[in-house]
């Protein structure tokens, strides 16, 4: 198949979830009879973004990059026109964050952005207790747990632990 056909196959299942299948979660109802559209005009942009625990603030271009003391160092495009905060770690180590997120550390002697494990991952307290895990099944119904042992199982579901 191709993406159009693709593209009208997902039509199609959308407008039979919202429109035709009643949902046993919604009382029997379907999705377009419940759905009420938000109130709060939404404009597409970010609060302005102060960071107080940082040195300073810099914007990201429209390439992706930042500069600093004449260097340019990429970050991402994504980020592109976004203020991002900076605070000296080190002797030209410099951590970058991106609202509450720390993304990485930026060497200026390499012009590098060393980025963090995740940083959009769950944010849990060192000292909690719980921890959610689930496991995806591979093709071969195999997964890698936690341990980095591998098993087989039939049926996994998210466990806490």
């Amino acid at each position: 198949m191709n993406s159009l056909q693709q593209q009208a196959r997902f039509d199609a299942f959308i407008k039979e979830f919202n429109d035709e299948r009643p949902h046993e979660a919604l009382d029997m109802q379907r999705p377009a009879d419940v759905y009420r559209p938000s109130a709060k005009p939404y404009d597409g942009k970010l609060p302005e973004l102060d960071y107080p625990l940082h040195d300073r603030d810099v914007m990201v271009t429209s390439c992706g990059r930042i500069c600093m003391y004449r260097k340019r160092v990429n970050i991402s495009s994504v980020l592109a026109g976004q203020r991002l905060g900076i605070k000296q770690v080190d002797d030209g180590i410099w951590l970058v964050s991106f609202m509450s997120y720390d993304l990485g550390f930026i060497d200026l002697e390499q012009k590098t952005l060393q980025p963090l494990d995740n940083p959009f991952g769950p944010r849990l307290s060192p000292m909690s207790q719980e921890r959610t895990v689930t496991y995806v099944l591979g093709p071969d119904n195999i997964w890698t747990g936690g341990d980095g042992g591998i098993r087989t199982h039939d049926r996994v579901s998210p466990i806490t632990i």
